[in-house]
């Protein structure tokens, strides 16, 4: 099956030509992102392939379907950058990747963590010029302190489980409880516990309407003065003025990031020899008690292999007339 797949880097090409060995696909890359302008590419293939920032909107959807594409394959586990509705209403088959490697966005939510509570970026940058005093270096132990999990799936339990070991206290919340996060030794938070005693807050929720800036600043009023924000899930869960404003009070203690709210136009691409025209994330990276990184949790040899495999049986599956395993619903 001819397949377009967008926003192709040289690792998804790499992974992808290996793991497509096994099923015999014809695969065009494309390096350009999946948007209004380069629809058209599209056209003639049964099938495309596209990543967490790809546009699949209503309008691209409807090209899509006049070109011909029958399966959108996302090689990511979002998909809140595609109109489920429309597709269905065109006919437009969208499948994901349920489960790739929990541990890798979830260890890398770890990392951040410990980088900017043990300020480890500001030490990285002093001892490059040979400076190594420690003024301005104190962080606190992990141990004893108290963790909020925001989404307490598979990434969030993995994240919950690695905290139980630092000897942390972890709270959850999660509209869909489930017992394997207790099992683990969390507890789900009943209301204002999160705000009153959480030091650490880490978020691990899809976006949905619901989630939407559920970090604003209402929350972080209410939030234990100096915590720490964690987000490795989605750009659109926190509210970035929002988050400059209770960092410049010091109401958030620290932040660090692997999404942003506008990461299409910025993520994914070199940007160092040019002017990057958002106002936001130009503010937000003044901060000294911020890390940016740029969408990097999934990238492991773990996870990228099994997305990859994961993305083309799909495919297969499809061309096959198979039912498809890791369809998305317009009910999801």
């Amino acid at each position: 099956m001819e397949i377009a797949v967008f926003s192709a880097k040289p690792y998804d090409r790499q992974f992808l030509d290996a793991a497509n060995a096994q099923q015999g696909h014809r695969l065009r890359y494309l390096d350009d992102p999946l948007d209004e302008d380069t629809v058209g590419l599209a056209a003639g293939y049964r099938g495309i392939c596209i990543f967490v920032n790809d546009k699949a909107n209503a309008r691209i959807l409807e090209t899509l379907a006049r070109g011909g594409t029958q399966l959108i394959a996302l090689r990511c586990t979002g998909f809140n950058n595609v109109d489920l509705k429309a597709a269905a209403r065109l006919g437009i088959k969208v499948v994901r990747v349920v489960d790739y490697s929990p541990n890798s966005v979830a260890e890398h939510a770890v990392a951040l963590l410990m980088a900017i509570n043990r300020k480890v970026h500001r030490a990285y940058n002093r001892t490059r010029d040979f400076n190594f005093a420690l003024d301005g270096l104190m962080g606190f132990d992990l141990c004893g302190k108290t963790v909020a999990v925001i989404g307490t799936g598979k990434i969030g339990r993995a994240f919950t489980r690695i905290m139980v070991g630092f000897g942390c206290e972890v709270i959850g919340y999660d509209a869909y409880p489930t017992p394997e996060f207790e099992a683990l030794g969390g507890r789900y938070a009943t209301d204002g516990a999160i705000g009153m005693n959480a030091d650490i807050v880490s978020l691990h929720c899809p976006l949905t309407p619901q989630t939407y800036h559920i970090i604003n600043a209402d929350t972080l009023a209410r939030a234990k003065r100096g915590a720490l924000l964690i987000n490795t899930s989605r750009g659109g869960l926190v509210d970035t003025e929002a988050v400059i404003g209770a960092l410049r009070s010091g109401q958030l203690g620290g932040l660090a990031i692997d999404v942003y709210e506008q990461e299409a136009d910025v993520f994914f691409r070199d940007l160092s020899g040019t002017i990057v025209d958002d106002d936001v994330l130009q503010r937000l990276m003044t901060f000294p008690n911020v890390i940016v990184t740029g969408h990097q949790a999934f990238m492991t040899r773990e996870a990228v292999s099994t997305i990859c495999e994961t993305t083309l049986r799909s495919i297969t599956e499809f061309e096959t007339g198979q039912p498809l395993s890791n369809e998305i619903s317009v009910d999801a």
